[in-house]
């Protein structure tokens, strides 16, 4: 299914797919009481762009309703991309919530919020990437560990100081 002219839902384990949506919308399961707690939120999220790979480029194709965001985005050398893992999205792959770390069962089995698996209740990731050029809708970056087609969710610009921890950094011996 071609994700990048559908919303998508997301929430909970099923990973619905839901039609194009012009805005996002949240959506709450609850009961008709008072004092009824929300039990499970599903968040419309649609795709503001794709991945485009080929052998020479890298670009990240915006849909052209979404241009003007792109706006200013020419001053920085790197950027958030925030992706969706849309090859790997299947009920059974949302239910996996241990693995063992790239895929050797040499490393401990580790829960996927300690991981960077593509394999998780949610599919999103995330990837730091070198802006090569801005024209009109297209950012053309040096790479991405996403693939060709891969529904784009969301940019935001790398900022040094605030995208850099300070001080001691901890992680497992397996890494």
């Amino acid at each position: 299914m071609d994700l990048t002219r559908r919303g998508m839902v997301l929430g909970g384990l099923t990973g619905a797919l839901y039609g194009w949506l012009g805005r996002p919308r949240v959506q709450a399961e609850t009961a008709n009481r008072e004092d009824a707690i929300v039990t499970e939120a599903q968040f419309v999220v649609c795709p503001v762009g794709k991945v485009e790979k080929d052998k020479q480029q890298v670009r990240l194709r915006i849909f052209e309703k979404y241009l003007p965001a792109l706006k200013g985005l020419e001053g920085f050398s790197h950027v958030h991309v925030f992706w969706w893992f849309s090859k790997n999205d299947t009920p059974e792959k949302r239910r996996i919530l241990q693995v063992h770390p790239r895929g050797s069962k040499k490393n401990p089995l580790t829960g996927v919020f300690a991981t960077r698996a593509p394999v998780r209740p949610n599919l999103i990731a995330t990837t730091v990437c070198r802006i090569q050029d801005i024209e009109d809708h297209v950012v053309t970056i040096e790479r991405i560990d996403a693939f060709d087609g891969t529904p784009i969710l969301d940019l935001k610009p790398y900022i040094p100081g605030a995208d850099c921890v300070k001080g001691q950094v901890r992680v497992p011996s397996w890494l």
